[in-house]
């Protein structure tokens, strides 16, 4: 997703959860307890195209960023976990293969940082 429809998503359910009316089309539903918003447009008004939106996905990297207790203090380590593996490590903290908080997981496109 761009920059523009990540902020347009998380300004929905911020205007939800205040139980204002959002000022747009979409509707803000809930499934299996969490809110969610579809969209079937880009931002130019054009239908996704699979093959785009798995292009983007493989290229997409997550840092997360995980608190630990070291020595009785607290510290951050940071993975950085390629888009198809996302799901295994997280399953690792589900199966207490890795332990810690996750506090934070942030997208990134390594090309663009090149």
């Amino acid at each position: 997703m761009s920059e523009e429809i990540s902020k347009k998503v998380i300004n929905i359910f911020s205007k939800h959860i205040k139980n204002k009316p959002a000022d747009t089309m979409e509707k803000v539903k809930t499934f299996a307890g969490f809110s969610y918003v579809r969209l079937d447009k880009d931002a130019n008004g054009y239908p996704f195209k699979e093959e785009n939106l798995l292009a983007y996905a493989k290229d997409c990297h997550y840092i997360v960023k995980v608190m630990r207790d070291k020595n009785g203090f607290p510290s951050l380590y940071s993975y950085n976990v390629p888009n198809d593996k996302l799901l295994d490590f997280l399953l690792m903290f589900r199966n207490n293969e890795l332990n810690g908080t996750i506090i934070e997981i942030d997208k990134f496109l390594p090309k663009n940082i090149i």
